[in-house]
């Protein structure tokens, strides 16, 4: 019986192709919707992810205000930091880091990138390493030295694609205007941590920096790490401290520069981009609720236009579960193909959004079952009425109608 009831409901819906096949429109929509958007938020919370992976745990970050005469007004220098490790408790190490845009170039080829002045604890305290060669030592940046380390998008550059890392040391890169030796190549990272790609940079002695290439006028920023992840807080709160006292700040006097530690920058990515999927999330289940209101509609309309047929099914002895049965049946068949025509659409679009450029669409398993079993349960429920109403009319009131 419940395999002939099925196949009345198959063929109901068979018989009203184009009414059947809006109806289930909204269902695709939504279902493939649902896929979509949770593969957006996974693929968001995956760049977040792979963004700040090369930011230690226990790092602390300061920055120079940013605004009009923000670099005038600011007084971070490199002196801050000595201030700092000389005073604080809950700090290991830190450095200063200089950054600009300078002009590279090496034979015939030329290009804009990234440069950082560093000393050597920041290849630590930011998780760089190298695939060849030696990063510069103490002795170098304090006397001057031009030398360089790369990225591997500057390698790619001013190199053939697959060349060796190894075959570029000694060589000697233009930047700016100072012609440096390449002495490493860092680890390719693939993303960018905030403002800032190590894959396209070269990183240089602060020193040589300051005084050849970005000048002494650009303002560094301030990264440190805390003794331990337990302690962030607490560096971070005796580091703005020593900072005000360093700079004669008042109490009454804001702050003249940012601060701000790793797991917070991670903590507010992640949450916007949990909060854009259940947003965009949202937005599907609403498609699916209006959807599933569209199927109610065409099922009452199906049970006025088969009132006699209902009559005739009462009469000879049917039951009110078969017809409740054969009618919810027709409902959730609507919604269980639109489910899967929403599935299959859902997939094939997530490798066509990820050509787009800085589009990220992660597969998701999950959204496919939340998806079809929504799909479902939108079926079931707005089908449930229309099929009660059905099973309950009256057969003489039925046989009667035209």
């Amino acid at each position: 019986m419940n395999l002939e009831i099925l196949k009345m409901a198959f063929e109901a819906l068979l018989a009203n192709k184009v009414r059947s096949g809006l109806s289930m429109l909204g269902i695709v929509i939504g279902v493939s919707t649902v896929i979509v958007v949770v593969g957006i938020g996974l693929g968001s919370q995956q760049q977040v992810a792979d963004q700040y992976k090369n930011l230690n745990v226990t790092s602390v970050i300061v920055m120079g205000m940013r605004g009009r005469d923000s670099a005038s007004s600011t007084k971070i220098s490199d002196k801050d930091v000595d201030f700092v490790l000389a005073n604080a408790t809950y700090t290991e190490t830190g450095t200063a880091v200089l950054q600009g845009n300078l002009d590279l170039s090496f034979g015939k080829t030329s290009a804009s990138f990234s440069v950082f002045g560093s000393k050597a604890e920041f290849f630590d305290i930011s998780n760089l390493d190298l695939a060849t060669g030696r990063i510069f030592t103490d002795y170098e940046v304090e006397s001057l030295a031009q030398l360089a380390v790369l990225g591997s998008g500057v390698l790619e550059e001013f190199w053939d694609e697959g060349v060796d890392p190894a075959s570029v040391l000694g060589e000697i890169l233009t930047v700016g205007n100072k012609k440096l030796e390449i002495i490493g190549v860092l680890e390719e990272i693939g993303t960018s941590t905030g403002p800032m790609s190590y894959d396209d940079a070269v990183l240089v002695p602060y020193s040589t920096a300051a005084k050849y290439l970005l000048g002494s006028t650009t303002k560094p920023n301030l990264y440190f790490l805390a003794t331990d992840a337990d302690t962030v807080d607490l560096a971070t709160a005796e580091i703005e401290s020593l900072l005000r006292t360093n700079h004669k700040l008042k109490d009454s006097k804001e702050n003249d520069f940012r601060i701000f530690d790793a797991g917070s920058m991670v903590g507010a990515a992640t949450e916007t981009a949990t909060t854009l999927t259940v947003l965009l999330t949202s937005v599907a289940a609403i498609v699916l609720i209006v959807s599933g209101i569209g199927i109610m509609n065409v099922m009452f309309v199906t049970v006025t236009e088969r009132t006699k047929e209902i009559g005739i099914i009462k009469a000879v002895g049917g039951e009110q579960k078969d017809i409740l049965a054969q009618f919810l049946a027709e409902s959730v068949m609507l919604s269980m193909i639109g489910g899967v025509i929403g599935v299959g659409l859902g997939e094939i679009m997530i490798p066509f959004l990820n050509q787009l450029e800085d589009w990220y669409v992660i597969h998701s398993p999950i959204s496919i079952v939340v998806g079809f079993c929504f799909s479902v349960l939108v079926g079931i429920f707005f089908g449930f009425y229309p099929a009660l109403k059905a099973s309950h009319l009256d057969p003489v009131d039925a046989l009667r109608s035209e």
